[in-house]
């Protein structure tokens, strides 16, 4: 069974916005959202100031205490962009949630940071305080995916995603396969992260932050010369997948189709990437397609600002493409938000699909020598109008991901 999958929701929490509109808005006025951490200057030793906060955000007031007891941030932000994506989809209080036709395939690359320093507590203080029924459902890997569930009783199947940087597109390549397949009828699919310094102590001990501490809008620079690093970011992103022959029965609006998803391990290293088989993942999409490469008009790069991630995605990108296809990278608006930027990326590939027009990378003004020779998009962005966008993303442990969806 190959069964055609559609987008017919979507919804996003980020520093970009918390509706589509306003996500659009800002990657059409070229804002950098990275601010200065004050409250980062206690940490001796992390050298990074720089991050992409949400900014004021908080739950619904419809929201109450029983539901939201067992909601750190990490899946408090993923539950709002599901609610938003099913109102987006005309499915919010629909029957079909609750029928077992409806699951939900989601990643962060951890639960939230707060439930975890409880329990660590507990072994420094040798007393269990601080420690209550939710807290294990809080710092949980899957705790996104299960709240989701929980809040809008769905009872098909549960698909975890926690691979850190392919979270998100995991999670939508995994529920395109969930209906393609015949398993299920709709996905939420999608991925969050919430912001926490630990995140950038991580990647700060592998000297590969961005310390602009004095500039935080000119950083990151994907794919720049002088690029120093990433900055961390937090979000939500939530796609609504569907059959599409369910979704035209419904009269549901239709944003995209699911045409293409290939993943696969390089099985190398677990922190260094390998172009080669990057580009195998990249190819078993476009084969999943059934499409050339000349049929893609737009990359959505992973763009990280990490020297040796840029490298070699741009060179996987070229050795498949062998053009200079338009490529840019949406984490120099906000920073690299891990478990998120896979399903925030997908979202605003759809989006800039449909109004064919596609955001530059900002802070990049000389292109490393050392990447591929590509179509850099660059100042006021780029009017492209094609069928068929790619957007891909790596993640530590050699995880590959892409996906193509199609104009319809």
């Amino acid at each position: 069974m190959n069964r055609r999958v559609v987008v017919t929701g979507m919804g996003a929490v980020s520093p970009l916005g918390s509706t589509l509109d306003e996500t659009f808005a800002s990657l059409k006025a070229a804002k950098n959202f990275v601010v200065y951490m004050k409250e980062w200057d206690k940490y001796k030793g992390l050298h990074t100031r720089l991050a992409s906060p949400i900014i004021g955000f908080k739950a619904p007031e419809h929201y109450g205490r029983k539901q939201t007891r067992s909601m750190g941030r990490t899946a408090m932000l993923a539950v709002r962009s599901a609610e938003l994506a099913l109102e987006d989809a005309s499915l919010l209080g629909s029957k079909e949630l609750e029928d077992g036709s409806c699951g939900v395939a989601y990643g962060s690359s951890s639960g939230s940071i707060d439930a975890i320093y409880d329990f660590y507590s507990v072994i420094k203080s040798n007393e269990v305080s601080g420690v209550t029924s939710s807290t294990y459902i809080k710092m949980m890997s899957h705790t996104s995916p299960v709240n989701i569930s929980v809040f809008f009783k769905l009872k098909g199947r549960l698909i975890p995603t926690g691979t850190a940087c392919t979270s998100g597109s995991l999670g939508v390549g995994y529920a395109y396969e969930a209906i393609k397949y015949g398993h299920q009828t709709i996905m939420l699919a999608g991925g969050s992260e919430e912001l926490d310094p630990t995140q950038s102590v991580v990647f700060d001990t592998l000297f590969a932050t961005s310390t602009m501490n004095d500039a935080p809008h000119a950083t990151p620079r994907p794919y720049d010369r002088d690029r120093d690093g990433l900055v961390i970011g937090e979000g939500a992103a939530t796609l609504v997948l569907e059959e599409f022959e369910h979704a035209r029965a419904r009269g549901a609006k239709i944003y995209a189709e699911i045409v293409g998803f290939g993943t696969n391990t390089d099985g190398a290293h677990i922190t260094q990437p390998e172009s080669e088989t990057m580009a195998v993942a990249l190819k078993l999409s476009l084969e999943c397609a059934k499409i050339s490469p000349d049929a893609i008009g737009y990359v959505n790069g992973h763009g990280t600002a990490t020297k040796q991630g840029d490298e070699a995605e741009t060179k996987a990108v070229r050795s498949i493409f062998n053009r200079s296809v338009p490529i840019s990278s949406q984490k120099s608006y906000i920073g690299h938000s891990l478990g998120a930027c896979g399903a925030l990326e997908a979202a605003a590939s759809i989006l800039m699909l449909n109004k064919r027009w596609f955001a530059p990378t900002l802070n990049l003004e000389n292109v490393d020598p050392e990447c591929a020779e590509l179509d850099y998009i660059v100042g006021s962005g780029a009017n492209i109008d094609t069928e068929y966008c790619m957007s891909n993303n790596f993640a530590f442990g050699g995880i590959n991901t892409s996906l193509i969806f199609k104009k319809l």
